[in-house]
């Protein structure tokens, strides 16, 4: 059994929540068997009103009680089925939150941040509804219309032929419609993931959009993802529209059939003909009969969109991993004290996608501890792409990257923000306050540890000016661009890493606020490694710098 799927998921769910699974399924039973009673009830009142019996009063209980127990059994089996498929959902959630955590960079740069999000909500909403509205109210249903047909079949034979007869062109109506919805709802679920990413997207530049009046092409991009959707349900909805009134027409067909056979004489009447009450009592259970095909029709929509939301969960939960290794390495860029490179790369071939041109072939590349490192090159010549390979956010295809000696995958993620320092161009702001912009919320970092780089790249005072300093909720227009960045330099240096990468952080700045913070980042590039990618930033201040080109 493959562990990371929904069907394993469901049955553990079922596993550790034993009663509760015992209970759906008394309950389901209940439901089926308490739907039989109610008209055998009224068979025999029928029956002895038209021998001219008197109608006893029990039996007029009798019926109410078995009606309303009837109704009973299938609310407790809706409301457990709702509590099941809410444990089975949070639990789906909850792997797929620890599958995040454990996927490599390159899953983000492949899938847009819409189309995730649009599976932890959209498609895990389709698993609940599989359970609430879909395959086990199904099975109750089918086992209704299997019990419903052998009483029908006692009380009948004519009509438990017509029945026979009619069930297996009904069976395949049903798997034709599920055939189209299947389709039609993996096709919505896409072109929803799309619409999803383009929200966030629009929202980010909405500024430039406006300034640029491009509000059309934005609103083009829109109607073609939700036409797309639309379309795609439309066709959904049709068949389970037409589905009820086909299921009601023959139901409607079948009786018709049934009581004017009953009235013939000869041989069609004792294959058809029955008493009062038993016609009563065929006529509620044809009406049941074709009620849970009819619940069928509209649970088939239901299931088939658990689906495609199911298929699309498993291909996320077997999406690869990255290739940690459960053994540890203690601190080997503290214990290392042999002269060795901070930074080794050797015979580095990487591409982004197999049908994609290489960025890097054969790439070598050394760099000393304490030594300052400039990377140049052109646009994409893969400067950005370099840093994340030496911070193990991207494995190479061919080659080995060592820091100390070590490979990035093999250091603990508790310990690389004592080994790596990672500035970029934007500032990535967080909820939360001052204090927590610089910590990233990490227990390991102290409050001191965070004035004091606060202090290196010359903000704590203006932090201090703050009401509640660096308790103060941060908002996105509370500081400047430069000083933003100026906090990007300081959450890199909190835990006082050995290596320090800096990626072009200088290129949105003007050149006073550039200065500032090259005085700030001087300060906090003392006694460290650095590998910067700028055409600015170290030409200006370090002539000691060693250019490495691309």
């Amino acid at each position: 059994m493959d562990k990371n799927s929904v069907f394993h998921i469901t049955c553990d769910t079922i596993r550790k929540n034993k009663g509760l699974s015992l209970a759906v399924l008394l309950t389901v039973s209940g439901s089926v068997m308490c739907a039989l009673v109610p008209p055998l009830i009224l068979e025999q009142m029928i029956n002895d009103l038209t021998s001219r019996q008197n109608l006893l009063l029990s039996a007029a209980f009798a019926y109410f009680l078995a009606a309303a127990l009837s109704g009973l059994a299938d609310a407790a089996k809706e409301s457990l089925i709702t509590i099941f498929g809410q444990k089975v959902t949070h639990r789906i959630r909850s792997v797929m939150n620890d599958k995040l955590l454990r996927l490599p960079a390159a899953y983000f740069i492949k899938n847009e941040p819409g189309v995730t999000a649009s599976r932890f909500m959209n498609d895990v909403n389709t698993v609940d509804s599989l359970f609430t509205s879909g395959v086990i109210s199904m099975a109750a249903d089918v086992c209704k219309l299997v019990s419903i047909f052998i009483v029908i079949f006692t009380k009948s034979k004519g009509l438990g032929l017509l029945l026979l007869m009619i069930t297996p062109v009904l069976f395949g109506m049903t798997r034709l419609f599920q055939k189209r919805m299947l389709k039609a709802q993996i096709e919505n679920r896409i072109a929803v993931g799309k619409t999803n990413q383009q929200i966030p997207e629009t929202l980010k530049n909405i500024r430039t959009i406006r300034i640029l009046h491009r509000e059309n092409y934005m609103q083009k991009r829109y109607g073609k993802t939700i036409d797309q959707s639309f379309i795609a349900q439309e066709r959904s909805n049709f068949y389970d529209a037409i589905y009820s009134p086909i299921i009601i027409s023959v139901s409607a067909l079948l009786i018709g059939v049934m009581m004017t056979a009953a009235g013939q004489s000869g041989i069609t009447r004792e294959f058809f003909g029955m008493s009062a009450g038993t016609a009563a009592a065929v006529i509620a259970y044809v009406g049941n009969f074709f009620n849970p095909l009819e619940s069928i029709g509209m649970e088939i929509q239901n299931v088939q969109s658990a689906v495609a939301g199911v298929r699309r969960i498993n291909e996320f939960l077997k999406e690869q991993e990255e290739n940690l290794l459960e053994e540890s390495v203690a601190d080997p860029y503290i214990q290392n004290n042999n002269g060795s490179p901070a930074v080794s790369l050797s015979g580095i071939c990487f591409r982004y996608d197999k049908n994609e041109p290489e960025v890097f072939h054969d790439l070598n590349m050394t760099v000393s501890e304490g030594e300052t490192v400039i990377i140049n090159g052109r646009t994409g010549a893969g400067k950005s792409t370099l840093m994340k390979l030496i911070l193990g956010l991207y494995q190479p295809g061919h080659g080995q990257v060592r820091i100390f000696e070590t490979s990035p995958h093999l250091i603990p993620n508790e310990e690389k923000r004592r080994l790596f320092g990672y500035v970029e161009q934007e500032f990535h702001r967080i909820p939360g306050t001052v204090g927590a912009q610089i910590s990233l919320n990490d227990p390991q970092v102290t409050d001191e540890q965070i004035q004091k780089a606060l202090d290196t790249v010359g903000m704590w005072e203006v932090i201090q000016s703050l009401p509640r300093g660096i308790h103060e909720t941060c908002t996105e227009h509370m500081f400047s661009q430069g000083q933003f960045q100026l906090l990007s330099i300081a959450r890199a240096i909190v835990l006082n890493p050995k290596l320090l990468l800096l990626d072009e952080i200088t290129a949105n700045l003007d050149s006073k606020t550039e200065n500032q913070v090259l005085m700030a980042l001087n300060k906090a590039c003392e006694n460290r490694t650095v590998i910067s990618v700028s055409h600015r930033l170290f030409e200006k201040q370090k002539n000691e710098a060693r250019i490495i080109s691309l």
